[in-house]
C-alpha cells in the first residue's frame, strides 16, 4: 500500500455525513441525491484509503509535460470539444506539451473512404493531424492500440503501426510493445508500453457475427509478456509508468478485466509501477487499492459515448463524462489532473517516488 496520508478522519466523516444528510432532506429529487450520495461514497473511499488532500499547481518549471486521451477516434462533436478543451488548456497554462498519449481506440467505425482505412486515408488529417494541430501540440503522439482498433476496420493495427513510418508524422507506435526513457540525460520516467488485445481480452467469436475477432497471438502476448518482466528487471528512471488500452481495475461498465488481473497485477507490484494508465472506459478514474503500490488512472473521456460507472471498487474519483488528463513529472513527483470538456478541473493528485499519494486539485 503506498503511504498516505489523512488529517482527523472522524471529523472529516462527521462533517460529511451531516452535510449529505442535510442536502438530501433539502432536496427531493432522486437525482440529486444520487449525485449527493455518490459525493459521499468518494470521499469516503479517500478516508478509507488514508489519504492527505492537497492543493497544487497545474505545472512548475522543468517538469515534463503530457495530456492523456483515449476512446477518442469518432470525429464527433465531443472528439472536437475535447480536442478544444485541450488546446485552451496549454494556451491558459503555457504549457507546450512534451507528448500526447493515445490510449486506444484511436479510430472507430469501419472507414468508408475511398480504399478504406490506410496511410493515406482522410481520418490521419481530420481525425489526428488536424485534430491535434501541431502548432499546439508539437511533440510526438505516443500510441497504443484498442480493441477497436483492431475490430472496425481489417489490419487496422497494422495501418496505425505502418503510419508511424511516415515521414514529418508525429504519430508514434513503432511497434504493439515499446519502451520510452524520457526526461533527456537523465530520465525521469520510464514508459513500457503494452498490447492489452490479448486473445483472451479482445479475441473469440464477435457476438453479433459470429465471426473471429482479431487480437495479439497467443505466442506474441507470451513474448510481450517475456518482454515487459525483462524491461522491468533492467534499470528504469525513479518514476515508472506502463501504458496499455485495457483497465487493470476499472469502475466503468466493463468492469475489471480479468486476464489482466491474473497475469499484470501482482508484475506491477512486485516492481513498484508507480503508475498504469489506460483508457477502455468511457469516462474518468483514478483508482487506489487496498495493499497496492500502483495508482490505476483511466482517462477514456476523449470522444466516444461515456457510459455509467458502475463498479464497486471504493476509489478517490471516478466520473462518466468527456475529458483529458494532464500529467506533470518532476524529479520528486508525478501529478495527475482530470479535466472535462469545458476545462474544468475534476480531480487530481499528486504521487511520490515512495508511493505516497496526497489528492487535490
Amino acid at each position: 500500500m503506498p503511504h498516505i496520508q489523512k488529517k482527523h478522519p472522524l471529523n472529516c466523516m462527521i462533517w460529511i455525513l451531516v452535510h449529505v444528510q442535510a442536502a438530501c432532506m433539502k432536496n427531493p429529487n432522486p437525482l440529486s441525491r444520487r449525485r449527493v450520495l455518490q459525493t459521499l461514497f468518494c470521499s469516503s473511499a479517500a478516508l478509507a484509503l488514508n489519504v492527505r488532500t492537497q492543493a497544487a499547481a497545474v505545472t512548475t518549471p522543468g517538469t515534463l509535460n503530457f495530456l492523456l486521451i483515449g476512446d477518442f477516434g469518432t470525429g464527433s462533436v465531443e472528439q472536437k470539444k475535447v480536442a478544444e478543451a485541450m488546446q485552451v488548456f496549454v494556451a491558459k497554462n503555457q504549457i507546450k506539451p512534451d507528448a500526447l498519449w493515445m490510449l486506444g481506440d484511436n479510430f472507430y467505425s469501419l472507414d468508408k473512404s475511398p480504399g478504406g482505412f490506410s496511410v493515406d486515408s482522410p481520418r490521419w488529417k481530420n481525425e489526428i493531424e488536424n485534430m491535434y494541430p501541431a502548432s499546439v501540440f508539437p511533440g510526438p503522439m505516443h500510441a497504443v492500440l484498442g480493441n477497436h482498433d483492431y475490430h472496425d476496420n481489417p489490419g487496422g493495427q497494422k495501418v496505425q503501426l505502418a503510419y508511424t513510418k511516415k515521414p514529418g508524422v508525429r504519430w508514434h507506435l513503432p511497434s504493439k510493445w515499446y519502451r520510452l526513457d524520457l526526461g533527456g540525460d537523465k530520465p525521469l520516467v520510464t514508459f513500457l508500453c503494452l498490447d492489452s488485445n490479448l486473445p483472451t481480452v479482445s479475441g473469440g467469436k464477435d457476438k453479433k457475427s459470429g465471426k473471429s475477432r482479431s487480437s495479439l497471438t497467443a505466442a506474441e502476448a507470451e513474448e510481450q509478456l517475456a518482454w515487459f518482466k525483462t524491461e522491468l528487471a533492467k534499470p528504469r528512471a525513479p518514476f515508472t509508468i506502463v501504458a496499455a488500452h485495457h483497465p487493470v481495475f476499472s469502475n466503468g461498465d466493463h468492469g475489471d478485466t480479468k486476464t489482466l488481473v491474473e497475469q499484470w497485477d501482482d508484475i506491477l507490484q512486485a516492481n513498484k509501477v508507480h503508475a498504469y494508465i489506460c483508457g477502455h472506459d468511457h469516462d474518468l478514474q483514478h483508482l487506489e487499492l487496498q495493499g497496492r503500490f500502483t495508482s490505476h488512472v483511466l482517462s477514456g473521456g476523449g470522444g466516444a459515448k461515456t457510459r455509467p460507472l458502475e463498479g464497486k471498487h471504493q476509489v478517490p474519483f471516478g466520473k462518466e463524462t468527456h475529458g483529458f488528463t494532464h500529467l506533470s513529472i518532476n524529479v520528486d513527483s508525478m501529478r495527475f489532473t482530470h479535466y472535462d470538456a469545458t476545462g474544468a478541473p475534476l480531480h487530481g493528485f499528486t504521487k511520490r517516488q515512495d508511493g505516497h499519494v496526497e489528492l487535490g486539485v
